[in-house]
C-alpha cells in the first residue's frame, strides 16, 4: 500500500515556476507561493524558480527537476512560451499545452475560434490605431468594454458608455497590447466554471458593487461577493457546465483552468475568456469551487500535478505535454 510520503516521492523532484515579468507578476507570485507550501506540506521536493532571474533556463535544465508546475500567470507564463520551452527540455508540466496556452492569452483568436464553433461570445470589434478607433467611435454600440487582447486580471479594461470616452479607453488598453477589443456590453450576472480534467467544478456567480469585476474587485475590495451554490436550478447549472467544458476544449485548452462567462435576462449565456493560469492561492476561485466539490487546497494542486504526471498517457486527463 503506498503511503502518502511515497507518493510525494513518486513525484520527484518539482519546479513551481513563479513570478515572471508580466504584468501579472505580483499576483503570480502569491499564487506560486501558495502552490510551493502546500507541495512541500504534502512532502513534495518542491521548489520555486522565478523566469525574470537572469539564472533561470540554467536552474530549470541542471537542476534535476521532474516536472514543472506552473504558477505563472500573463505573458511570457500562460501563453505558450515557457510550455514551448518546457516541451524542448522533455520537461512535463501541469496545464494547457503550447496551443492551448497561446490560444487562450489571445482573446481575440479564442473569440474568433468560439464564433466557428458555434459558441456564443459578446460582438467585438478590433481596436489597432486611435485612427481606426476614430473611425469607427460612432458606430458602434454602447455601452462597450474596452480590453487588451492579451492581459488577464482585468488589467487594462474600461466600461464605454459614449462615443467620447473611447480614445481615452483605447488608450488606456494600448498601453498593454497593440491590438485592443472593443466588445459589445452584455447586462447579466458574472459566472465563472473551473475545470480540472475532464470535470467542471461548481459554479460560482460573482457580485460587485463595481461597474464590472475589475482587478481591485478581484484582489483588494472586500465587498466582492461569491455564491457558490450559485443560485442556478441544478439542470440548468448542469447545461452551463457543459457548455464551458465545450468552451475550454474549443480553445484548446486541457488539464486544468477557468472559463468565464455572463448571464442575460433570457437565461443566454456569452462566452467572455478562457484562464488557462488561474489564480492559485487559498482564496482564488477555482480553489473555492474545488472546496465546493469537496476538494482542499492541497488536495486540488496535487489533482493538477497529476494531471502533468498523466498527461499523454492512458488515462490521463492532461494535455500531452513533452517527457510523458
Amino acid at each position: 500500500m503506498n503511503t502518502a510520503a511515497d507518493r510525494a516521492q513518486d513525484y520527484g523532484k518539482v519546479a513551481v515556476l513563479l513570478g515572471g515579468r508580466s504584468a501579472e507578476r505580483a499576483v503570480s507570485l502569491h499564487s506560486g507561493a501558495a502552490v510551493l507550501a502546500a507541495l512541500q506540506q504534502a512532502g513534495v521536493d518542491a521548489h520555486a524558480l522565478d523566469p525574470a532571474d537572469s539564472g533561470f533556463v540554467a536552474a530549470l535544465t541542471e537542476g534535476g527537476f521532474a516536472r514543472a508546475f506552473i504558477a505563472l500567470h500573463g505573458r511570457g507564463g500562460e501563453d505558450g512560451v515557457v510550455q514551448g520551452l518546457l516541451e524542448s527540455i522533455g520537461l512535463p508540466y501541469t496545464g494547457s499545452g503550447v496551443l492551448g496556452s497561446a490560444l487562450g492569452m489571445d482573446k481575440l483568436r479564442t473569440k474568433q475560434v468560439w464564433q466557428c464553433a458555434g459558441i456564443p461570445t459578446p460582438a467585438f470589434t478590433v481596436l489597432d490605431s486611435l485612427e481606426r478607433v476614430r473611425a469607427v467611435a460612432h458606430t458602434l454600440r454602447y455601452p462597450l468594454v474596452v480590453k487588451p487582447a492579451h492581459e488577464g486580471s482585468s488589467i487594462g479594461i474600461s466600461k464605454v458608455d459614449m462615443p467620447d470616452l473611447l480614445p481615452a479607453a483605447w488608450e488606456a488598453a494600448a498601453q498593454y497590447d497593440r491590438n485592443v477589443l472593443a466588445e459589445q456590453w452584455i447586462t447579466g450576472a458574472e459566472y465563472t466554471a473551473g475545470i480540472l480534467g475532464s470535470q467542471a467544478l461548481p459554479l460560482i456567480r460573482l457580485e460587485t458593487p463595481h461597474v464590472f469585476y475589475d482587478y481591485d474587485a478581484k484582489y483588494l475590495a472586500n465587498t466582492t461577493r461569491y455564491h457558490i451554490p450559485c443560485g442556478l436550478p441544478p439542470q440548468q447549472e448542469q447545461a452551463l457546465q457543459q457548455q464551458s467544458l465545450a468552451a475550454f476544449a474549443a480553445a484548446g485548452a486541457s488539464g486544468w483552468g477557468r472559463v468565464d462567462f455572463l448571464l442575460d435576462a433570457a437565461g443566454q449565456p456569452w462566452f467572455i475568456e478562457v484562464n488557462t493560469v488561474p489564480g492559485l492561492t487559498d482564496h482564488s476561485l477555482v480553489p473555492m469551487a474545488a472546496r465546493a466539490s469537496g476538494m482542499n487546497f492541497g488536495q486540488l494542486v496535487l489533482r493538477i500535478l497529476d494531471a502533468s504526471r498523466l498527461a499523454g498517457e492512458p488515462g490521463g486527463d492532461g494535455g500531452q505535454h513533452a517527457g510523458t
